[in-house]
């Protein structure tokens, strides 16, 4: 019985367990998303959320302790560049997991991991419908401002 048991094994030992995230956190580090299983998705987002934390304030003691971690200079170099000017002013959740459906050969449910910031078309969805509405309702109505415009006009033109 797993009874308080919070740690998802995924069917490895721990140093091989310790190795896959660190190499999958790695690969989502540098290429902003990576497609796995939920399980290992699920896994890997409380393995690297705490390391993008870190990331914010960028001193040697939190780059000795996120490289203990990861183990890739390239990555470390994009986490403490990119990565941490975008995500500085979120307060957590820096990823989101997407469910693919399932794996043809063995039927697994796959999920697409991603880091948050760095989804195009999400940003560009939500900053267009809230930039483009910035009227208000008060004082005329468009068909008063319309004929205050033309009576301008009109009055222009005499």
């Amino acid at each position: 019985m797993r009874h308080g048991k919070k740690v998802n094994h995924l069917g490895r030992t721990a140093p091989h367990r310790k190795a896959m995230l660190s190499n999958m956190a790695a690969s989502l580090i540098k290429n902003k998303r990576i497609v796995t299983t939920v399980a290992k998705a699920k896994a890997l987002r409380v393995y690297v959320e705490p390391l993008i934390t870190k990331s914010k304030e960028d001193n040697t003691h939190n780059r000795r302790t996120v490289f203990s971690y990861l183990r890739d200079k390239d990555a470390i170099k994009e986490l403490f560049g990119t990565i941490s000017e975008k995500v500085a002013s979120r307060p957590g959740g820096y990823t989101r997991i997407l469910k693919l459906g399932n794996r043809m050969g063995d039927n697994a449910e796959v999920a697409m991991i991603e880091l948050v910031d760095f989804n195009e078309y999400f940003q560009g969805f939500g900053g267009e419908k809230a930039s483009a509405k910035k009227t208000t309702r008060r004082g005329r109505s468009k068909s008063a401002k319309a004929n205050a415009e033309g009576e301008t006009t009109a009055e222009t033109a005499e």
